[in-house]
């Protein structure tokens, strides 16, 4: 929107730019959008060949609705409610009414859908890891492992009279879970996402940490439930998994064995491994992800690559913002 409207004028005047606003405009001004739409126009347009009916909305459009879904925890109807009724969305999404109108919740579904297809949530991440790479913005070297509980509906009342298969129930301390792991690794430097994997709740965190390593790192951190990883044949018969070198918590009651020297190494691990939260508090406190939105692991995999990619792209807007 080169010429601005008359809502424009009048937003323009206000004492105060909310929250929201500010984070869709350094959302706007970090992602490079060319690259992601490069991602996926090769499948949209493919997608939309021979099909009579509307004339497609522009794929830059989509993704941009997508993803106001996707950080605002929205439904399908609820995201274009939420454009029609937030200036600060339709800013964001670059929409003149004058013009045209919101893309409905359907041409949202069918969006949504073709990423899930051909699991573009994934391209997603890398095209973002690529960028960074180009930028200088990863060290690379080393990685940081973990996994975080998403809770799943345990309800029963739903069409089909039964729970999502695909999720299981975990114990963790003394309190039982239902849902499914969300894995990552991170770049050990940055703290920036470059791997995710999704698997039931039940699963060991150790069986994911062979996906969740680059084939150059050096250096793996991760917590005391990853002890014995090395050890593991997917590991330790790799060519290049085997020369890693796990740098693994140690348990609390061998920590208390340890001496004042080792503990120093240990409380500065520590504090290498501590980066590996920061996507997680991002995608569950600020993106909302504290709950599966979609039956399978499929599904919810490709909204979580696209939610930790978003949390990179955040995480590097601040970064921006503090360098000033």
């Amino acid at each position: 929107m080169d010429q601005p409207s008359f809502t424009d004028i009048e937003y323009g005047n206000r004492r105060r730019v909310s929250r929201r606003e500010k984070f869709l405009e350094a959302m706007d001004a970090t992602i490079p959008w060319a690259s992601w739409v490069a991602v996926i126009e090769p499948f949209y347009y493919a997608d939309r060949a021979g099909k009579r009916g509307r004339k497609a909305k522009p794929v830059e459009t989509m993704l941009r609705m997508y993803l106001l879904q996707v950080w605002f925890s929205l439904s399908d109807e609820g995201v274009e409610d939420a454009v029609y009724d937030s200036y600060a969305m339709r800013r964001f999404m670059g929409l003149d009414f004058a013009v045209e109108q919101v893309p409905d919740a359907t041409t949202l579904l069918h969006f949504r859908h073709l990423l899930e297809e051909h699991q573009l949530g994934e391209k997603l991440l890398a095209a973002q890891n690529e960028v960074f790479a180009q930028q200088g913005w990863i060290m690379r070297g080393g990685s940081i492992i973990d996994a975080t509980i998403i809770a799943a509906p345990s309800s029963t009342k739903n069409a089909t009279g039964t729970r999502d298969p695909a999720m299981h129930q975990t114990k963790k301390g003394n309190q039982w879970f239902f849902g499914m792991k969300a894995h990552i690794g991170a770049d050990a430097g940055t703290g920036y996402v470059h791997s995710v994997t999704a698997t039931a709740a039940n699963v060991h965190d150790l069986d994911e940490a062979v996906h969740l390593v680059r084939a150059d790192d050096e250096v793996v951190y991760a917590d005391a439930g990853y002890q014995g990883a090395a050890k593991r044949p997917e590991i330790a018969e790799n060519e290049d998994l085997s020369r890693i070198t796990w740098q693994v918590a140690p348990r609390k009651g061998v920590l208390k064995t340890m001496t004042d020297h080792d503990r120093v190494l240990a409380s500065r691990q520590a504090s290498v491994r501590a980066k590996v939260e920061h996507p997680f508090l991002i995608v569950k406190r600020d993106f909302g992800f504290t709950k599966t939105r979609y039956r399978g692991i499929a599904k919810n995999l490709n909204h979580l690559n696209v939610l930790f990619a978003s949390a990179n792209w955040l995480m590097r807007a601040r970064a921006v913002a503090l360098m000033g």
